[in-house]
């Protein structure tokens, strides 16, 4: 399958916008049929509990006020878990409070008929535990996950990026974080002294969500305060929310509503400096390829206003932290999620303002 192009153009003084497409029509969404799942996936088995005490620890942790700061971060990693298995992302699982917590746990409490005030207390802890199974689960490294290939330094500059033939990841330790929706300081901290390179090592990862959303998205919400985007289904249930980076007041996000035009998976990344206001502009035009960390991720919704998407990123912890130069990047878990579950046409409505850049 040829990968489709994108051209990413900054914001300019005319709040012109941040990204351009020209995607084949063969990566577009097919329609679905009524009242059908959004893909035909089989659903991921049930995680099994591990007997490793740091995860009997993770999934005893109770709802708790205390300032105890092992108690306090194993809360919040099954909270975490919790939340991105429903579907309510709060970014990478790293077990520290923070925004995208917080409005997950908004988007959680308003799907649940609760206060959407974002915070963790016993009735949210109560719904959010119904779901009993196990949060971390033992995983074995494979040959597979050693093999790659990979990209042990991403350069920076663009004109550097585009002399490699992919952009993957830089090696099995951020590749097994990325899989598992995990920070990777967090899957380091739970497996003191393993060797990530080494196959047959077990470790220890979190479970979180794997499948499909319930349903298909007939509206995706973008809150551009919030940092949040926002997936309803045609009823106008919420479905799924992640957090987002969006652009800036001075180089800003679009406002109104569009719809998704197309959906490219795995797309190439083009540096034009006629169309754009960063970056070295004297190298040229470049052609950057694809792999998770192409500067727009492993997926592109591209939307019905030229040069804007919605889209992965090759950072998960920095998603909603950031400023963007117009378009919405999403972790690319949770882009590709949303991007398996609309289709062209599908509703895209921008609300909210975003806060401005910081000096």
């Amino acid at each position: 399958m040829k990968f489709a192009t994108i051209i990413l153009c900054a914001a300019g003084s005319l709040a012109l916008a941040a990204c351009e497409i020209r995607a084949p029509k063969a990566v577009q969404a097919p329609p679905p049929a009524a009242a059908s799942p959004p893909t035909a996936e089989i659903a991921p088995a049930p995680p099994t509990a591990s007997s490793q005490p740091a995860a009997q620890a993770v999934d005893r942790a109770a709802f708790s006020e205390s300032t105890d700061p092992a108690a306090r971060r194993d809360m919040l990693i099954r909270a975490q878990v919790l939340l991105d298995r429903a579907s309510f992302s709060p970014g990478v699982i790293d077990g520290q409070d923070g925004e995208n917590l917080r409005n997950a746990l908004a988007a959680f409490e308003r799907a649940n008929g609760l206060p959407a005030d974002g915070l963790l207390d016993a009735d949210v802890w109560a719904r959010l535990t119904a779901d009993t199974g196990p949060v971390l689960t033992d995983y074995v490294i494979t040959p597979a996950d050693l093999a790659g290939p990979y990209t042990p330094v991403i350069p920076k500059a663009y004109e550097d990026m585009a002399r490699l033939e992919r952009l993957g990841y830089a090696g099995p330790l951020e590749a097994l974080a990325e899989r598992f929706h995990m920070d990777p300081a967090l899957l380091t901290a739970l497996n003191p002294g393993v060797d990530m390179t080494t196959g047959g090592a077990k470790i220890l990862v979190a479970a979180p969500g794997q499948g499909a959303l319930a349903a298909r998205v007939a509206l995706v919400e973008v809150d551009k305060a919030r940092k949040q985007v926002r997936a309803f289904d045609a009823a106008g249930k919420l479905l799924a929310a992640y957090p987002a980076t969006v652009g800036s007041a001075d180089l800003p996000t679009p406002s109104g509503e569009l719809a998704v035009r197309t959906i490219a998976p795995a797309p190439t990344w083009t540096y034009d400096p006629a169309r754009l206001n960063f970056g070295d502009r004297s190298a040229g035009k470049l052609i950057i390829q694809a792999g998770p960390n192409n500067p727009v991720g492993a997926v592109w919704i591209d939307l019905t206003r030229d040069t804007y998407g919605i889209h992965g990123a090759p950072e998960p912890r920095l998603v909603g932290k950031t400023a963007s130069h117009g378009c919405v990047r999403l972790t690319n878990w949770d882009a590709v999620q949303l991007s398996k579950a609309v289709e062209k046409g599908t509703r895209v409505v921008f609300v909210g303002e975003a806060a401005p850049a910081k000096a």
